[in-house]
This record gives structure tokens, sequence and C-alpha cells, in this order.
């Protein structure tokens, strides 16, 4: 039995105190990896199944609801890995913000490799703060127009993956905020 006594700084004893390896350590088994040898692996890698489906939609809070109920009723309920950009399609595929189509493009990748995704679902919606923060344009006051530079930024991104992916199926869809859906035209 240890006659030690803790020593305090900073307000925790010594005996609370995390080194560097023990809290990196926690830090792995919290983000899902697990410590093999030196490396990290994540957990998926190790578990990895079988998912229809990439679905890249906006963040916009009033449709979140909505995009899921839209996948359940297509058969796709747990069948999909789900990317959400600002913008959805516009978010994955702009030149203001890079780190974005970074992360689009790393999650595509993932989502095959782990899950075997055979397509790619965008739904982007009507009234999207993200065109007008990037684009510069509000369209919603124009749905014609509106529908017009949604599917040109869809069919844009859609080219760029099948260049990438071409086996991947592209579907592209329009949400309004009621949240019914219009498929547009690849």
């Amino acid at each position: 039995m240890s006659t030690m006594k803790p020593t305090m700084s900073s307000g925790l004893c010594d005996c609370h105190r995390l080194d560097r390896r023990r809290f990196l350590g926690l830090g792995a088994i919290g983000a899902g990896l697990v410590v093999g040898g030196s490396l990290l692996r994540p957990l998926g890698a190790l578990a990895a199944g079988q998912a229809e489906a990439l679905l890249l939609s906006c963040m916009d809070y009033r449709l979140l609801d909505d995009v899921a109920r839209y996948m359940n009723a297509q058969g796709l309920d747990d069948k999909y890995d789900h990317v959400i950009l600002a913008g959805a399609s516009l978010g994955a595929d702009n030149t203001k913000f890079l780190a974005w189509v970074t992360t689009f493009w790393e999650h595509l990748d993932t989502a095959i490799a782990l899950h075997g995704v055979s397509r790619v679902i965008i739904i982007d919606h009507r009234d999207c703060g993200a065109y007008r923060v990037i684009l510069g344009k509000d369209y919603a006051g124009d749905p014609p127009a509106e529908t017009t530079v949604h599917a040109k930024v869809m069919r844009r991104l859609g080219a760029k993956i099948a260049r990438r992916y071409p086996a991947l199926k592209r579907e592209y869809l329009l949400m309004a905020l009621d949240g019914s859906v219009e498929s547009i035209a690849p």
C-alpha cells in the first residue's frame, strides 16, 4: 500500500491526472478507434457492412426529418451513409469552401471502401441559404431559375462523380420546404 500523499496543482490531485499516453488512448476509444500495435484503426474497418447508397443533403434544420422520411419511404431505412454539407451539391462542389469539397470526396471514398455503396443520392432543397452565401444570389423568389441552378450544380457534381467512379449510379432530387421531392434528370 502506498503511503504517498497526492499533491495538488491546478485543482486536481496528481492521482487524477492523465499522462499523455493514457489521455490519447482514452481519446482514441471515445473516437471509435482501437489501438492495434502502434496504429489506430477505425472500428468500422473491423465490422464493415453493406449500404446501398451515399446520401448527400443540406444541413438545413427545417428539412432533416423530411429527408429521413423520404429515404425511409424509398426502402432505404438503415441502408445508406449520410453526408451533410451546407448547400448539399454546391457544398460538395464549390471554390469558396474547399474543405467541404475534400470532405465530400473523402466520405464518398470511405463509403465505397467500407460499405460498398453503389449509388449517390443528392438531395438539394429550395430556399437554400448556402446557395445565397456561395453564389451571392437569392434564387428562392424565382422557382424556375432556382430549379435550373440546382440542376446545373447537381449535374456538374454528378459528372465529377462519374469520372471518378463510372459504375456509381447518381440520383438528383430537389426538395421543397413542405418535404415534397422532384427528380432532376441527369
